[in-house]
């Protein structure tokens, strides 16, 4: 019933996606998505999977790392409409290749991918666990997955104003520039939901991963979480 309602949600605010991303973070999100292919430079990966890749911004950002091929995978039509007119759009279409698909039930072989990747995606599935477990499964030994999510900023008193925004100004902006009520209201229920920090390396290490670390980015409002398949 969740994915359902996850799809029909984003197929909803997908005309709008990329914009209120960027005005909502103050464009701080590029930022974040470049400090997340940074953490993956080392691994130099050849092919990466980009799982709710949406409208397939984190998918592009890869291509720093120079890989020989991206896929994302998402549940929601629309957004992936929207990222296979950007991808045409710059001629990403060799690199870049996006296709429908379940976090929690991956359509690929163990072993296809070097790195793993998603952005502000993970929070949304169903269960959290199982989708861990599959980025892991199609994760060749030694590769990465690199995951970016919103957490909970813990300083005062950043903390309280950030949530202010958060569960107020936040869904207004939201409701006004997507005509959507409830994806903006959506959007703070899973973040305080979501579990962030220590108890997300947990899931990591119970899926297999060793080697897991986390960064707090801007304050606390988002978190890159980095671990390797032994």
């Amino acid at each position: 019933m969740q994915k359902q309602y996850v799809r029909s949600l984003f197929d909803s605010i997908a005309y709008r996606y990329d914009l209120l991303n960027h005005l909502l973070s103050g464009g701080v999100d590029l930022y974040w998505r470049r400090v997340a292919v940074e953490a993956l430079r080392s691994l130099q990966p050849k092919k990466i999977l980009d799982v709710a890749t949406g409208t397939g911004d984190f998918a592009i950002a890869a291509l720093r790392l120079n890989p020989k091929e991206i896929v994302g995978v998402d549940i929601s039509e629309r957004m992936l409409a929207f990222g296979r007119k950007k991808v045409h759009d710059r001629g990403l279409e060799s690199l870049i290749r996006l296709e429908t698909g379940d976090a929690e039930h991956l359509q690929f072989e163990d072993g296809t991918f070097d790195a793993a990747i998603a952005a502000f995606g993970v929070r949304n599935f169903e269960h959290v666990e199982k989708g861990i477990l599959e980025m892991y499964r199609v994760l060749q030994p030694g590769g990465k997955i690199a995951v970016l999510e919103f957490s909970k900023p813990r300083v005062f008193p950043f903390k309280q104003l950030y949530f202010f925004y958060f569960l107020n100004i936040l869904p207004l902006i939201g409701k006004i520039v997507s005509k959507d009520t409830a994806a903006y209201h959506y959007l703070p229920e899973t973040v305080l939901k979501f579990p962030d920090g220590e108890e997300f390396l947990a899931i990591l290490r119970s899926a297999g991963f060793v080697d897991v670390t986390f960064r707090l980015l801007t304050l606390g409002i988002a978190t890159l979480y980095i671990g390797t398949k032994k």
